[in-house]
């Protein structure tokens, strides 16, 4: 009997063997449609990121990959909704720089972002100019400097609220050059950049695609630009960094991060397929037309700079005593 018993139990135990996997593996993944969160508001740019990235890999892929977007609360009702969301590779979520403000800012939200989410691709880097209502007499960043030196506290810098990207670039620049500039927070880019068009505020640091048509148009000055090399669709605004502030950064960016535990054949199989999209020359040249550049990592080279990223902006928001109601 007990051989008996034992003989059934090797023949089961070869039987479950023998059984595929109920596991998705990198060869079948994705066997079904693939939704990508965007936890900000619809025609911004991690939007826009997100739209071209779902169109992109739907037919890189031939399944369906489609937005879904949960704005709200800054982002956090949205990355909140892809933290909860199965570790199985059919729900991402699009990140942008500012959910690095957002984490350090907010450190009480329900998930944190290096723990709840692992990365899989960074997307695209895009700078911001800086810019002048041309009312404000100074014409380069040194002179700008000066004149804010010259009247603490009287040079205003407009931003699309506390803790975004606007305000981030405005208080590092403080910093960096020992200037006093009021901020005056907006609920949103458009009122702030109206608002700098109509010469109501000063200063703006402002993402190139949104208000290289205001500097073409005269409505503003460009001072200088954000990233470590001139922009390619303005070449003769130099860096804020060579223009008078050495070492000055700020670029935006966006990519791709999915549930952690999601498995990593799945992970590196999404990594290959962006960075596959990316390299191609069309892709380059369409987000260039954007002031946008390509940014192409593997998942631990993204891990690594998004923990750069956090060790940087969380040094500033304290120097800066930067808080957030």
């Amino acid at each position: 009997m007990a051989v008996m018993l034992r003989a059934t139990s090797l023949a089961l135990l070869v039987g479950a063997l023998a059984l595929p996997s109920s596991a998705p593996s990198a060869q079948e993944y994705p066997s079904r449609p693939v939704r990508l969160i965007v936890p900000l508001g619809a025609g911004g740019p991690t939007d826009l990121v997100g739209r071209y990235l779902a169109q992109a890999l739907s037919e890189q892929l031939k399944q369906s990959f489609f937005v879904e977007n949960r704005p709200g609360a800054a982002g956090l009702i949205g990355t909140v909704e892809a933290a909860k969301s199965a570790p199985d590779g059919y729900t991402l979520l699009v990140v942008a720089s500012p959910h690095i403000n957002l984490e350090i800012l907010n450190p009480n939200k329900p998930y944190q972002l290096m723990r709840d989410f692992a990365a899989v691709a960074p997307a695209f880097s895009y700078d911001a100019l800086m810019v002048v209502h041309p009312s404000v007499p100074a014409k380069t960043v040194k002179e700008l400097i000066a004149l804010a030196k010259a009247k603490p506290g009287s040079l205003t810098y407009a931003s699309s609220g506390p803790g975004s990207n606007k305000h981030m670039g405005g208080e590092l620049f403080k910093l960096m050059t020992g200037t006093d500039l009021l901020h005056v927070a907006y609920k949103g880019s458009t009122g702030a950049r109206n608002d700098i068009i109509g010469g109501h505020v000063h200063m703006m640091f402002d993402e190139i695609p949104a208000v290289g048509p205001n500097v073409l148009a005269g409505q503003v000055r460009a001072l200088g630009t954000t990233g470590t090399k001139r922009a390619a669709g303005f070449p003769d605004v130099p860096t804020v960094s060579e223009a008078g502030v050495p070492g000055y950064e700020h670029t935006g960016w966006s990519g791709i991060m999915v549930p952690a535990g999601t498995p990593k054949p799945i992970v590196d199989r999404l990594n290959a397929e962006i960075n596959k999209l990316l390299a191609k020359p069309e892709v380059k040249a369409i987000w260039a037309k954007q002031g946008a550049e390509i940014m192409s990592m593997t998942p631990t080279q993204f891990e690594a700079y998004l923990h750069a990223d956090l060790e940087k902006w969380t040094k500033v928001v304290k120097d800066a005593r930067i808080k957030i109601d």
